[in-house]
């Protein structure tokens, strides 16, 4: 080995050992960096829980200071420092309106006290209201200098000016939250013609002026208990429900049936306090932090469904003065109107809101979101009774799955036509020789050419379908209120008698009523059931009599689960069954099944002609083959005697 060989191995080796001291630094500074920014954090969040204490305090103070003495007063405005004039003052109310929604402002807290639903009423027959005084409080609590923690909803602002309407309509009211010195906050409310959508921005002047060094976020407070709005209260409890979604994810959401705590590590686009029908939704213009969310299920006493709370920051810079904008959806959970706000935008910037809709997952949310609401959007576009609708859809339905449906039935026809000869091997093989009866069948099957598991595929194919319906009647806005026949309302139960007294069982798991469509389901199926137990020859075949059951017992069943489901929801199976025995009937007029049975024997004997011409085939290869055999062998002892 030369000079210059060890010299480039020495060279090597030391650039490997410094890369490595390097890259170990390296480690170490971000493990550092890392620890920095963990330890920021976590002072960050001790911070904000420091400043929502010290809120909530200064609240309470400030509450009390308006029931006790003067000394309580001054305590209070000492705490609020440069904004201790905004203490006190005498509320007023403001009115944003339009054709579907009237929100109403006040100038304590410059916050929405009321928003009604002019198109939608509750169970009191008044207009539905979100964000209702009592129910709901929303502010900003922010940090100021000499250790004052201030929180908007607890402060008076002064209306900039009255409210103004520009040429397209757009209504817009400011409030001021003005300080001691030349700094303010501006809260900006413009509510577009013929919109659910309310713009609200905040606007600061020299903010920075009274504001620590370094404060970069602010903290919105935003909770709310949910009225109790449907008849029914189960759906409006199942579908009550805290949603949020992710900056750059899909949304998710609280748990509906039990209380629930969530702290988010990501970002988040937006929050929604959402009931069966209508939702409360803040979005922010960039994002949310550090939230935190609670979830809380009412007592039924109590005349609420559940109880909503949101924590999380958002970024503010006072030094810039640059504006925080959010929207406030405030109205119904329709798909159509959610999903209308994406239109236009790039697939990274679509709110997606449409998804507080619940239309179930996967395969089941696809059928409804591109076939059952398009359908019914359709239908509804030029027609105003919700039944006939419901009809006409289930109609289309059958006539799309009518070829599969009628390939089913065929296959069931044939089965039955070949009972006899089921029948004859079934005699033949003693019943303790199960697996050899089973074999003897399918073979029989295989000969004529008939499968049973046929019959199977229509049904497949539309459990999807069936899915899609039991989530999309319960959660269609559009059935709300409507009625049909003795149905007062499509979107729950069709009560023709109900009872106040507790029946032990019968109250428990029917309920105290008793829904005509759900019966009418009930007894359709229990027909269907029978049709299809007559097409279908199952007798023979192991634990038969129980399968029979457990097909009588499963409409049982479903009566009383459905008896308190929307009467929409069943009126569509009693229909959808109801074609399904026309269509049983029809198709077996059609069918000649003696002629049927001639195809089969038909079909049988060309299987066995096929197969033998197989086995012949077969055969002369194999003589083919053994007399190659045969010459080569002769071919070799040639070569040898050679």
């Amino acid at each position: 080995m030369d000079k210059n060989t060890i010299l480039g191995f020495v060279l090597i080796a030391a650039i490997l050992i410094t890369f490595s001291i390097l890259n170990r630094l390296s480690l170490e500074e971000i493990e550092r960096q890392r620890a920095y920014q963990d330890s920021l954090r976590i002072a960050q969040q001790e911070l904000q829980e420091a400043i929502r204490e010290s809120a909530a305090q200064k609240a309470s103070d400030l509450d009390a200071a308006n029931h006790t003495d003067s000394s309580s007063e001054q305590k209070a405005l000492k705490a609020y420092g440069d904004f201790k004039s905004a203490v006190s003052g005498e509320e007023n109310l403001f009115v944003l309106e339009n054709d579907l929604i009237k929100i109403t402002l006040s100038n304590k807290g410059g916050r929405i006290v009321s928003a009604q639903l002019k198109e939608h009423l509750s169970r009191d027959s008044l207009p539905v209201e979100l964000f209702h005084k009592d129910d709901t409080n929303f502010g900003f609590t922010m940090a100021l200098r000499n250790n004052h923690i201030i929180t908007t909803s607890s402060l008076f602002f002064n209306p900039v000016s009255e409210v103004t309407t520009d040429s397209e309509g757009n209504q817009q009211m400011i409030f001021r939250l003005q300080s001691e010195t030349d700094a303010y906050i501006d809260f900006v409310y413009t509510l577009p013609a013929n919109d659910y959508m309310l713009d609200f921005t905040v606007k600061s002047h020299e903010m920075s002026t009274i504001m620590p060094l370094g404060s970069n976020y602010m903290i919105v407070n935003w909770d709310s208990r949910i009225r109790q709005q449907e008849k029914g209260r189960q759906f409006e409890e199942r579908y009550s429900t805290l949603n949020y979604k992710y900056l750059t994810d899909d949304m998710e959401k609280m748990n509906a049936a039990k209380d629930d705590e969530k702290k988010l590590a990501g970002r988040v686009k937006w929050i929604a306090f959402k009931d069966q029908y209508f939702s409360s939704i803040l979005i922010a213009g960039e994002s949310f932090s550090n939230t935190h969310l609670i979830s809380k299920v009412e007592s039924k006493e109590s005349g609420y469904m559940k109880s909503y709370q949101a924590e999380m920051t958002v970024d503010y810079n006072p030094m810039s003065n640059e504006d925080m904008n959010f929207k406030f959806y405030l109205g119904p959970n329709r798909y159509k109107t959610l999903a209308a706000y994406d239109k236009g935008l790039p697939s990274d910037q679509k709110l997606k809101l449409r998804d507080v809709v619940p239309l179930g997952w996967g395969i089941f949310g696809w059928v409804s979101r591109f076939a059952i609401i398009p359908m019914f959007d359709f239908f509804s576009s030029f027609i105003s009774n919700f039944g006939v609708i419901i009809l006409l859809m289930t109609i289309v339905i059958k006539l799309v799955l009518f070829p599969l449906t009628y390939k089913s039935y065929v296959s069931s026809a044939k089965m039955r036509v070949l009972k006899p000869e089921i029948d004859e091997i079934n005699e033949r093989i003693p019943p303790e020789k199960a697996a050899e009866r089973q074999k003897a069948t399918m073979e029989l099957y295989n000969k004529v050419g008939v499968s049973p598991f046929s019959g199977c595929l229509p049904t497949l194919l539309q459990m999807p379908i069936l899915f899609a319906m039991f989530m999309f009647f319960p959660s269609s806005i559009e059935l709300r209120g409507e009625s049909f026949l003795w149905a007062k309302d499509l979107s729950s139960y069709d009560a023709i008698v109900s009872w106040d007294v507790y029946i032990p069982f019968i109250s428990k798991f029917y309920g105290n009523h008793i829904s005509l469509f759900t019966l009418l389901m009930t007894i359709t199926t229990l027909i269907s059931t029978k049709l299809n137990m007559a097409n279908t020859n199952t007798s023979d075949q192991p634990g038969a009599g129980m399968m029979k059951w457990m097909m009588y017992l499963m409409p049982i069943m479903f009566m009383f689960i459905f008896n308190s489901y929307a009467s929409g929801l069943s009126y569509y199976y009693f229909v959808s069954t109801l074609l399904t025995i026309v269509q049983t009937f029809i198709i077996r007029s059609t069918i000649d099944e003696e002629k049927l049975l001639a195809q089969l024997h038909a079909k049988r004997v060309a299987n066995t002609n096929k197969k033998q011409q197989s086995k012949k085939k077969s055969s002369f290869m194999e003589r083919l083959e053994k007399m190659q055999r045969e010459q080569e062998k002769l071919m070799r002892e040639r070569n040898k005697k050679r």
